[in-house]
């Protein structure tokens, strides 16, 4: 345990109450609740065989749940369902959004709504003409145009029944001829070219399709994936929404789940694009895009074709599709990973930027189980995150939504305890608004499980765990609340310097998935920058261009805060235009700090002119040695560093870090008008009670504590001109510290307390029940202690799925300490406590524990402890006996790998209480 007692500290430090220091002012502790603060969760429709009173039941579960809204997303239907299936967009299908949002009013919920069925963009309305595209280039080799040629055959019958069309036609000759030939095709498609005495290289530029379908659709939904290049294809996607949806349909956002447009590489028109973009033309250039002879030259005709479709992406179907939202009266939230584009730009350009956190993190949080066979092998990048939370920042929207829990683990063997962690790493990111992954209709008619997605965890009240959600929930509130207020406050803008990733010779369209990152979204130096305490938004070209400097500050939209200084790390290529726009903030006096002077400029057109003016502009700046690495330049009324190590140059800077990450802790901060708040997150194994500095000059401090909302004004101690606070946190815990450079609030003093005496082991005389679950409901029995319900050969309780109720009558003396924690020991997975009738709560996650405040009396006390297990051992009970469960079409159900889902070969799950459930005395500290 780090811990920093004010025994030792003596009369070397200052210690002040925080209300002793003004005249306290009312104030509510927490923000006020609302829709968006809750988290809110996706709602899959299987085949939209939904009806108004399922809807209407499902929404007062959901609500009393916790949940602030849902996302309706069709998808795939269920067996044997076909007369319940509502198409697409149908009247009965409007009339059931209808009622969805009068429902949703109703429990004081919202609904966004997938633009589409299952992903990505698309469905019947788009024809081949608009369906996703690629680029097809056939290549002939002809090794002596010396005799006379019959004309060329271009396209064979097996590539007419492709359906590609001929774009660009390009010979190349041996001594560097480039001719374009498409001018030369017959009506009937042939060639009528005499070619030149010498070896040729013909290419055959053709724009195919990817034949790529929506995928996972719901009936109504089917058809071609949208080729969101093509303007027209995007227009005619959103005239169909027009013409279904009315202009109030009370929908608050409309969602576009992640870009998997597989292959898409192409649209019709895109030469003349290119050449209106670029200043060149691409026709000439077919060689060096679709091979790698020439590296370097590749390279450049690459990279400006992928600056070109990231452009097309932006201009043609996220800026004008977030238009046709607002016309709709609503928002749009996007998923823009996996884009062949500039993620930020694109996240930016919408309303509700939208990223994803897919498979696990690994935690060293005390007593968290983490079974590596039920995972995937992806571990969640928090960088990635930062793309869609960064584009947030810089241009100052309010809420970053994540979609959260994908495949975080094998079904049915995911615990709340799991959830709790991911939740936080995306709230350190920046993330505010958080979607579960997620909830599927399923009506109350159909038996257990019910109706199924195939990559979520399973947040229905099919789970086991759904009496307990309210815990999580209720937390991920509090932290929203607090998430939502202010605005995020990160010293340092970082150029993301994708012009390298663009410039890579291999390959065609770069898509940048969650899949990949380490390919393109590797700053070592970055990652060094932040774990040292330091943090940051990424910034693109497009916005440094937005960019406005005062008082030393850098300023990215009227509605964002400040930033320090410049970041910019290790990169090849930067533009000529982007190079002087980061010199003139210099020179309006910011601090730019380069971790290596960019060597090369991007692309192909005039490439050279264009080095010469990076070299000559950055020969401008005359750099001197200052010690340690550092090179300074003086530039205007600001300064440019230079180091390989990061951590230096701002020091040098006179930027310091906040220490928290030296302690031990996670943070993310925010700045209110009158304060701050900082969030932290002891995901270590060790408890942390230490005097935590903060680079704020705080008046007063409020603790508050998110897992119980509970909350009260911390003891400041000064020393050095150092504000320190005392916090207190268990491993898997996490706090708020809100600061105040005004009054402090009227409200009460935190109190600390550490462990007094031995603890008090809770044993004799236990009952174990059974209710909720099935299954069957096991019988009663009488415990020594607390023990799991399973693995004793007893079959009905290996079998079993629900809640198992612990209860204990204990005799307690004049209860001598200032608190006691009911510690719960190991839980098997999550529990409600009671003592004496009065609830103490929901433990979902590590700590399992909790103070008992005013519940504990002197002679006999009683104990309850209500258990909840996992779906997994009822799953595998229906696997071994046969009992069809699995019932959906498309992919039907699958495991985490991909594979036919079949959990007879799993052992039983540990279940229940395993104890020891001690009362811990607690003195104030």
């Amino acid at each position: 345990m780090k811990s920093t007692h004010f025994l030792w500290l003596g009369a070397i430090l200052l210690i002040t109450l925080a209300c002793d220091r003004a005249k306290p002012v009312e104030r509510a502790a927490w923000p006020p609740v609302t829709r968006e603060s809750k988290p809110w969760t996706r709602w899959w429709w299987m085949g939209s065989a939904v009806d108004s009173l399922n809807i209407s039941g499902l929404m007062d579960q959901y609500a009393r749940a916790g949940f602030g809204g849902v996302e309706i997303t069709p998808i795939y239907s269920v067996r044997d369902q076909d007369e319940k299936e509502i198409r697409f967009l149908s009247p009965r299908w409007m009339q059931m959004l209808e009622f969805t949002v009068q429902e949703a009013e109703r429990v004081e919920m919202g609904v966004d709504m997938n633009l589409g069925t299952g992903w990505p963009f698309g469905g019947p309305m788009i024809t081949r003409d608009f369906a996703a595209g690629k680029l097809v280039v056939i290549h002939h080799e002809i090794e002596d145009g010396a005799a006379p040629v019959e004309p060329m055959v271009i396209l064979d019958p097996a590539r007419r029944a492709e359906g590609l069309e001929v774009e660009a036609i390009v010979a190349y000759g041996q001594n560097g001829q480039i001719l374009q030939l498409q001018g030369l095709l017959d009506q009937e498609g042939n060639l009528q070219w005499q070619p030149e005495i010498g070896k040729w290289d013909l290419y055959i530029s053709c724009c195919g399709k990817t034949g790529q379908l929506v995928k996972r659709a719901a009936p109504g939904g089917e058809g071609y994936s949208l080729d969101h290049f093509s303007r027209e294809g995007v227009e005619l996607y959103l005239d169909h929404f027009d013409r279904a949806l009315p202009d109030h349909s009370g929908v608050r956002a409309f969602f576009n789940d992640s870009y998997e447009v597989y292959s898409a590489s192409w649209t019709p028109g895109l030469f003349e694009e290119f050449q209106e973009r670029r200043g060149y033309d691409l026709r000439d250039h077919i060689r060096e895009l679709t091979s790698d002879e020439n590296p370097e030259q590749a390279a450049r005709v690459k990279c400006d074709y992928r600056q070109t479709l990231s452009e097309l992406l932006l201009e043609h179907f996220t800026e004008p599709w977030t238009q046709w939202a607002h016309r709709k009266n609503g928002l749009t939230r996007n998923q823009a990973h996996g884009s062949p584009a500039n993620l930020l730009d694109l996240y930016a350009a919408v309303d509700i930027p939208e990223c994803e956190t897919y498979g696990h993190t690994r935690y060293a949080i005390d007593g968290l189980r983490q079974d590596s066979s039920d995972r995937t092998n992806v571990e969640p990048d928090p960088f990635m995150l930062k793309l869609a939370t960064s584009a947030a920042h810089i241009s100052g929207k309010r809420l970053i939504s994540n979609e959260t829990f994908t495949w975080l683990g094998e079904h049915f063997r995911v615990p709340l305890s799991q959830c709790k962690p991911e939740a936080e790493e995306a709230f350190l990111a920046g993330i505010n608004h958080i979607f579960y992954h997620g909830t599927t209709y399923s009506p109350r008619e159909d038996s257990w499980p019910g109706w199924l997605f195939y990559a979520s965890t399973n947040f229905a009240p099919s789970n086991s765990f759904w009496p307990h959600l309210a815990g999580l929930n209720n937390y991920v509130t509090r932290c929203q609340s607090m998430l939502q207020s202010g605005q995020p406050e990160n010293e340092l803008l970082v150029y993301w310097p994708i012009y390298d990733t663009w410039s890579d010779p291999g390959g065609l369209e770069k898509q940048l998935s969650v899949h990949n990152i380490e390919s393109w979204l590797d700053f070592p130096g970055i990652k060094e920058m932040t774990a040292s305490g330091y943090t940051f938004d990424f910034i693109s070209d497009r916005w440094l261009g937005e960019c406005s400097v005062s008082g030393g500050r850098i300023r990215t939209s009227p509605e964002s805060l400040p930033y320090k200084a410049l970041i910019v790390p290790r990169c090849i290529h930067m533009p000529t235009e982007t190079i002087t726009g980061i010199l003139e903030m210099a020179r309006n006096g910011a601090t730019v700090i380069f971790e290596q002077l960019p060597m090369d400029v991007p692309g192909f057109l005039e490439f050279e002119t264009r080095r010469a003016t990076l070299t000559s502009l950055l020969d401008e700046v005359t750099f001197m040695e200052t010690g340690e690495g550092i090179s300074e330049s003086k530039v205007g009324n600001g300064s440019i560093l230079q180091s390989p190590n990061l951590e230096r140059a701002l020091a040098r800077a006179g930027i310091k870090p906040e220490r928290i990450n030296d302690f031990g802790l996670k943070y993310a901060r925010r700045t209110l008008e009158d304060g701050k708040i900082y969030f932290l997150v002891n995901h270590s194994s060790e408890a942390i009670d230490t005097l935590l500095p903060i680079n704020d000059p705080a008046r007063a401090v409020e603790i508050m504590d998110p897992q119980s909302g509970a909350h009260g004004l911390a003891g400041i101690v000064t020393q050095d001109e150092e504000i320190l606070i005392r916090v207190q946190l268990a491993s898997g815990e996490a706090l708020f510290l809100r600061t105040f450079h005004g009054k402090p609030p009227r409200s009460g003093t935190w109190e600390y307390f550490i462990p007094k005496g031995p603890p008090m082991e809770i044993a004799g005389n236990w009952k174990l029940s059974f209710s909720g679950g099935g299954p069957f409901i096991p019988a009663d029995r009488v415990l020594g202690y607390p023990v799991v319900w399973t693995g004793a050969g007893d079959s009905i309780t290996d079998n079993y799925s629900g809640m198992g109720v612990y209860e204990a009558t204990f005799e307690m003396e004049e209860p001598a300490a200032d608190q006691y924690l009911l510690d719960l020991g190991t839980v098997y997975e999550s529990a409600r406590a009671w003592l004496n009738g009065e609830e103490l709560g929901i433990l979902f996650s590590n700590p399992f524990s909790i103070k008992t405040g005013g519940a504990l009396k002197a002679g006999k006390n009683e104990l309850r402890i209500e258990v909840a297990n996992l779906m997994a051992n009822r799953i595998r009970y229906l696997e071994l006996k046969g009992i069809p469960w699995k019932k959906f079409n498309d992919i039907n159900f699958v495991n985490i790998q991909y594979e036919p889902f079949d959990a007879s070969s799993w052992e039983p799950m540990k279940s229940g209480l395993e104890g020891p459930v001690r009362l811990i005395p607690m003195m104030k500290d």
